[in-house]
């Protein structure tokens, strides 16, 4: 009877014995593993992204001639748009210049845009992070801001040879400083606790007693620039809603995000060209 009752017990006697194993081995060692299998896995998830553009491809062959003219004719229309917003910020960027040369104003660190492929979402935290098919072949740092149409997605956590890290803004780890639109008062931002598919949310703190906010009358939320991470005027989100602290000296708001977060598949990293 004992015999059984030991060997019925022996997988649990194994697993915590490589359980107690794992915690007495050194931190460098469990990091240099922990990389060695991300790296070692990696390539699975930047083949399973591929397969799924080339999927998307073929669905794409598939649709009629009269669908693929109708969408020709938007694409032509958002391509001319775009050309003349391209137009428009290089004049504004000129006079930009043109100001700072008269009034011997310091420029904007300048970043290089490096368009990246989003590879995969974490499933553990939706609303954290996820995977981009870039990394330290295209020079991408940890630390860089990544953005898209819709403002700031988040920013780089871990670079590896051919993928990256992004973590969300959704995520509670993120913070920085904000202001609302039309006001240069620093706002606390930080990303909420939300739910696995449901819409993202953040959080901000330290908001003016006059600042007012709701549903019928949103203010938009952008980056201060302060800290030197994000460029300022990015934008982060809507405030729907504000009142006050428990302390009264302040008050404490909710930041609607972008819903397209949620199923993004292209994103824009910032490179500083500035390493310093």
């Amino acid at each position: 009877m004992s015999h059984e009752r030991l060997t019925q017990a022996r997988p649990f006697l194994t697993l915590g014995l490589v359980v107690a194993a794992w915690l007495v081995v050194p931190v460098a060692i469990k990091s240099f593993f922990r990389a060695s299998f991300f790296e070692f896995t990696a390539p699975v998830g930047v083949i399973a992204s591929y397969a799924r553009d080339l999927q998307q491809y073929w669905t794409l062959r598939l649709h009629s001639e009269s669908e693929l003219i109708e969408a020709g004719r938007d694409l032509a229309r958002l391509n001319a748009s775009y050309a003349l917003s391209v137009q428009q910020n290089t004049e504004l960027e000129a006079e930009v210049g043109r100001l700072e040369n008269l009034l011997r104003l310091p420029s904007h660190p300048d970043y290089r845009s490096e368009p990246a492929r989003v590879m995969r979402r974490d499933f553990s935290g939706w609303w954290q992070r996820l995977e981009i098919r870039k990394g330290k072949n295209f020079g991408i740092p940890v630390g860089a801001p990544v953005v898209f149409t819709g403002g700031v997605v988040g920013r780089v956590t871990e670079v590896h040879a051919y993928t990256s890290v992004v973590e969300l803004i959704s995520s509670p780890n993120l913070r920085l400083a904000a202001t609302l639109e039309g006001d240069t008062r620093p706002i606390s931002f930080q990303g909420g606790i939300n739910p696995t598919f449901g819409p993202a949310r953040a959080e901000i703190e330290f908001v003016p007693l006059d600042i007012y906010a709701s549903d019928l009358m949103p203010k938009r939320l952008v980056t201060s620039g302060l800290g030197g991470v994000f460029p300022a005027g990015l934008l982060l989100g809507t405030v729907t809603k504000v009142e006050p602290s428990t302390d009264g000296l302040f008050k404490t708001g909710e930041v609607q995000l972008d819903p397209r977060l949620s199923d993004l598949t292209e994103v824009t990293v910032l490179v500083p060209l500035n390493t310093e």
